[in-house]
């Protein structure tokens, strides 16, 4: 991800985000991978397998990372993708990963954590429904 211009990823945080006209934008201006990688991250399995299918499997990947999947952290690390261990340790609110992305002057990445970890929390939060909760 540290390929991408400034302004690609401030749209991919955009996108991730929920804005539907820049991730139409991403897809349309050849960064379907980062479109994809928004949905991805927004639990969209479609998304996910394109990812897989299409030659960007460590998006995929990374995006099971910032879900906190141990197999996802074993993966990454067994393909070299460090950075995007301690890129999803920043989406996961981790101060470790935070500092050092701060230590390495990627205050962009640090902006998207931010993003990320509360579209992520927004799930979380959505998907407990105290209908369900059993009295006895």
């Amino acid at each position: 991800m540290q390929r991408y211009e400034p302004k690609i990823l401030l749209a991919f945080g955009e996108a991730v985000s929920g804005n539907k006209k820049v991730f139409r934008w991403l897809a349309d201006n050849g960064y379907v991978e980062l479109a994809a990688l928004s949905n991805c991250i927004n639990s969209d399995t479609d998304a996910f397998y394109w990812l897989l299918k299409n030659g960007y499997p460590e998006y995929a990947i990374l995006s099971n990372a910032m879900d906190g999947y141990d197999d996802a952290y074993i993966w990454l690390k067994k393909h070299n993708f460090s950075f995007y261990i301690v890129f999803a340790d920043a989406c996961r609110n981790r101060p470790k990963a935070f500092e050092w992305l701060k230590e390495h002057e990627l205050d962009l990445f640090i902006h998207l954590a931010k993003i990320i970890f509360d579209v992520l929390e927004d799930q979380r939060r959505s998907s407990y429904d105290y209908h369900k909760i059993r009295f006895n």
